[in-house]
């Protein structure tokens, strides 16, 4: 996040899956396959989603007014169908919610594609500024709970599994001395419990005063990056009775300091352990590479990962870690500002990865665009992943300093299936291209037609629900996981069909999460030959003959 304003005081398991990808075509011998035009149409009005955005904007133009507004998909109540939780501001500079406009709220999704609000019933309110929320069964106890990230009180909500939440924070262990802007759930020993992840963004406090913008015209703006120190993140390990251990430092997490903005989470050398990238806010991204005896190594500029090829510093915002080519290895997508573009980094295995960002097209047409949260997911379901972007500027006055908009339509970039995507959000709904301060976003198929939704967040409105209306006769398969000896939600589980790979995984965006399940699009497929699923445990599953359009519900042998 980045206003670009002056202030105005100056192997384990490479072998097998190496022979897993003999036979499947190479992309590049691939020619673009036409495919159904992604449609999307806002429903939220009609939805019951009455959720706003409550930032609190003030004429100091404090930070944290401009970075709220993540949002969770997942299914709380254990009912089968996904709900919604959006976090939610504070008045500033208390910091307190003090009104129930501010609120953090969860909505129970009661089939139909309509929601109805039990913030209250449910006890997850919330406390203080919220930013992000990552949802999660940390517990394995079959409910998913609920972790919310905010600028000095971080919450863990213990779902008891009769609609209702504890806040377990304090005899948890869980920290609330930084500002926390995202995190993600991983098992990163694979010992069969969730460990969790804390993104922490700067050091800013209420206190903070210094005039950034331009003081002769009057106009303020939000500071720059730079005047802020930088943080390290946070890293629990989950001990298994309930609590959690900071093991930041002997991990080799604590000793890097950066400006993070969120963290995903994939298994990018298949060598059986989850790795963790971190976008950065105008410094170089991280890549913690696990070493497989409970430490990291930083590897981003190593593995062509820290930056651009230009070496530009960029404002790297949400991100999502997934295959985009169908070569079995997982990708990295990410969004940033205007007249940055949004990075794609392509996975080479030993060759770490490339910048694809022009390559792939996503250069020229992401440049107009600046973007907060996204996701690769197969919209049409014609077997290639999509990319989803949340748009709009850091900056209310940013158009006083540059040639950009702060209010921006969300955007949708079509794969093509040769390496390359075009933007189609000209054409995905008539009310698609409204402008609007947009931030978090989070995926599921809401109503269980195997079509991949999407709810979006934005300051001072109302939030979106965009029902993923396209006309298609693709069919698809939502696998979810059950893990006996891996963790619960099947989380850092690897799934491959045919040419295409996924994994489970709850991290996606900025400040978001998304807990529904694997998606594949199976395009006419009727029926998979084969699906191949290797398990945080080490265990490799088949599954043959798999009908298509279904939602399989897969228990670890």
């Amino acid at each position: 996040m980045s206003a670009h304003f002056r202030p105005a005081n100056g192997l384990r398991l490479a072998v097998a899956f190496a022979a897993l990808a003999l036979g499947h075509r190479l992309l590049s011998d691939k020619p673009a396959a036409p495919s159904s035009r992604i449609q999307f149409r806002n429903v939220a009005g009609t939805a019951g989603l009455d959720f706003v955005l409550q930032n609190d904007p003030s004429p100091r133009k404090h930070l944290i007014e401009t970075m709220a507004g993540g949002v969770a998909t997942f299914d709380y109540d254990g009912d089968g169908l996904t709900d919604i939780y959006f976090t939610n501001g504070a008045s500033v500079p208390s910091l307190e919610k003090s009104s129930p406009k501010y609120w953090n709220r969860l909505y129970r999704n009661v089939g139909g594609m309509r929601f109805e609000d039990v913030t209250q019933q449910a006890g997850v309110a919330g406390d203080g500024y919220s930013m992000a929320a990552a949802a999660a069964d940390y517990d394995n106890d079959g409910h998913v709970d609920l972790f919310v990230a905010g600028a000095g009180r971080n919450i863990l909500y213990r779902n008891r599994g009769d609609g209702t939440f504890e806040d377990v924070t304090e005899k948890a262990g869980i920290k609330s001395d930084q500002w926390s802007i995202g995190a993600a759930w991983l098992d990163y020993d694979n010992d069969g419990l969730l460990d969790l992840f804390v993104v922490n963004y700067v050091k800013w406090s209420p206190e903070f005063n210094v005039f950034c913008g331009d003081p002769d015209r009057g106009i303020r703006s939000y500071c720059h990056p730079r005047l802020f120190e930088g943080t390290a993140n946070t890293l629990y390990h989950n001990q298994g009775d309930g609590t959690f251990r900071d093991v930041s430092a002997e991990a080799g997490i604590s000793s890097h300091i950066g400006k993070g903005m969120a963290a995903v989470v994939a298994d990018y050398d298949q060598d059986g352990f989850p790795d963790i990238f971190v976008t950065n806010d105008k410094v170089p991204n991280f890549l913690f590479h696990n070493l497989g005896n409970s430490k990291f190594e930083e590897v981003a500029l190593d593995m062509g990962s820290a930056m651009l090829d230009s070496g530009a510093s960029i404002s790297a915002m949400g991100a999502d870690f997934r295959d985009y080519d169908n070569d079995g290895l997982p990708d990295i997508a990410v969004a940033a500002l205007a007249g940055e573009t949004f990075p794609l980094f392509r996975n080479r295995r030993r060759g770490g990865f490339i910048d694809a960002t022009y390559p792939s097209r996503m250069g020229p047409l992401s440049r107009s665009y600046s973007g907060w949260s996204l996701g690769l997911f197969d919209f049409n379901n014609d077997g290639w992943k999509d990319i989803f972007t949340a748009n709009a500027h850091v900056d209310d006055e940013v158009h006083h300093f540059a040639a950009a908009e702060y209010k921006l339509h969300n955007s949708v970039f079509a794969n093509r299936g040769d390496g390359t995507f075009e933007d189609v959000s000209n054409t995905v709904g008539p009310d698609f291209l409204v402008p609007r301060a947009h931030r978090g976003a989070a995926f599921a198929d809401f109503n269980h037609d195997g079509k991949i939704d999407v709810v979006v967040t934005a300051l001072g409105e109302s939030a979106e629900l965009w029902q993923n209306v396209t006309p298609t006769d693709n069919t698809w398969l939502v696998l979810k996981l059950t893990g006996t000896k891996s963790n619960r939600d099947g989380i850092g589980a690897q799934i491959r069909i045919g040419d295409q790979s996924n994994h489970m995984t709850t991290a996606v965006g900025y400040a978001s999460s998304s807990h529904f399940g694997v998606h594949f699009g199976t395009g006419q497929l009727k029926e998979v030959p084969i699906i191949e699923i290797r398990w945080p445990s080490g265990v490799r599953q088949v599954l043959k003959q798999v009908r298509t359009n279904q939602l399989l519900q897969v228990r670890e042998p």
